[in-house]
C-alpha cells in the first residue's frame, strides 16, 4: 500500500455573487478540474437579517451534470420542473441528476426570509460521461437524520456518508458512476485513513478547521482543496483542529469538457444544441 502525495493546495477565492459570500476553490488559476469533480461554490459563512431578499437562484437551467449542496447553515428550498420540491436544514444534502435537462430554483424558504439566520452552504458539480449525459433528470433530498453518521477512530471522526460503501454501510444516493462522497466531522487528533484508491480521482476540501494529508503530512487550512497525484493507493486525513471536510472520490472520465454557463457537455455542438432545447422548451415547463 502506497500513500498518495498532494500536488498542489488551492485556495477558495472570493467571487461574491450579489450580498452572498462566496469563495470558488474549483476552479481555480492552476486546476481545472479534479475529473469528474469540475466547481465547488463555497456561500457563506454569514448572517442574514430578519426580512431579507434570500438566496439568489431563482429558477435557471442545467445539462449534462450533477450537483450536490451541502447545507452546513441554515435552509435551502429545492423545487423543479420534474416535480421534485423539497426543504432541506443544516446538515442535509440535495443531490441533483440534471441529466438531459432540468429546471430548478434553490432559494430561501419563507421562514428564512422572515427570521432570517446563519448561511453557510456548499455546491459541487460532478460530472457526466457522454453516454449518461442525457439521462433522465433526478433528484434525492436528504435531511441530517437520513444520512448515516459512522463513528470512527474511537468517535473522533464522524463519516456522514452520502453515497458509496464504507466498511459495510451504504450512502442513501445511488449514484450513476460510482461516485463515493462523505463529510467528515473530525476533532482534534482524529485520523481518517482511506485505502482502495487506484485509479480513483480524490476529492478533499477542507471547509473548516485544519487537517495534515499525504504522506508529507502536508498542512491545509480550511477553504482550501487539495490536489493529489495520481500515483498511490492511499491517504490519511488528521485533524490539527476540529474540522469539517469533504471527501469522495470516483473514477475519471477522461473526456473532453465543454462548459458554457449552466450546461457542461464534450462539444461546443452539444452546447448549441442545449441552448437552442432550453429556449425552445424542451426543457419542460417554466418555473413560476
Amino acid at each position: 500500500m502506497t500513500e498518495k502525495t498532494v500536488q498542489r493546495i488551492h485556495p477558495a477565492t472570493r467571487d461574491d455573487i450579489g450580498e452572498l459570500i462566496t469563495r470558488r476553490p474549483l476552479p481555480a488559476p492552476r486546476l481545472e478540474q479534479i475529473d469528474p469533480f469540475l466547481f465547488l461554490n463555497h456561500h457563506g459563512p454569514q448572517t442574514y437579517p430578519p426580512h431579507n431578499s434570500g438566496l439568489p437562484f431563482g429558477p435557471h437551467p442545467h445539462r449534462g451534470f450533477e450537483t450536490v449542496t451541502f447545507i452546513l447553515e441554515g435552509m435551502l428550498a429545492h423545487r423543479d420542473n420534474a416535480g421534485h420540491e423539497s426543504i432541506i436544514d443544516a446538515g442535509g444534502v440535495q443531490w441533483m441528476t440534471a441529466g438531459r435537462g432540468i429546471v430548478h430554483a434553490e432559494v430561501s424558504p419563507r421562514a428564512f426570509l422572515d427570521a432570517g439566520g446563519p448561511v453557510e452552504i456548499l455546491q459541487l458539480w460532478v460530472n457526466l460521461p457522454a453516454s449518461l449525459k442525457m439521462s433522465e433528470p433526478a433528484y434525492t433530498g436528504l435531511q441530517r437524520a437520513d444520512i448515516p453518521a459512522l463513528p470512527l477512530d474511537a468517535g473522533k471522526v464522524t463519516m456522514n456518508l452520502i453515497a458509496g460503501q464504507w466498511e459495510g454501510s451504504c450512502g442513501p444516493v445511488h449514484t450513476l458512476t460510482g461516485v463515493f462522497m462523505s463529510t467528515l466531522q473530525m476533532e482534534a487528533g482524529g485520523c481518517l485513513r482511506v485505502s482502495g484508491l487506484t485509479g480513483r480521482s480524490v476529492f478533499l476540501y477542507v471547509a473548516r478547521g485544519m487537517v495534515r494529508v499525504g504522506r508529507q503530512g502536508a498542512m491545509v487550512t480550511q477553504m482550501h482543496l487539495v490536489e493529489f497525484n495520481d500515483a498511490g493507493d492511499a491517504i490519511e486525513i488528521r485533524a490539527e483542529r476540529d474540522a469539517l471536510v469533504v471527501f469522495g472520490h470516483a473514477a475519471p472520465i477522461r473526456e473532453p469538457v465543454v462548459a458554457h454557463g449552466p450546461f457542461v457537455m464534450t462539444t461546443r455542438e452539444e452546447i448549441a444544441q442545449a441552448i437552442e432545447d432550453y429556449q425552445a422548451g424542451r426543457f419542460g415547463s417554466a418555473l413560476g
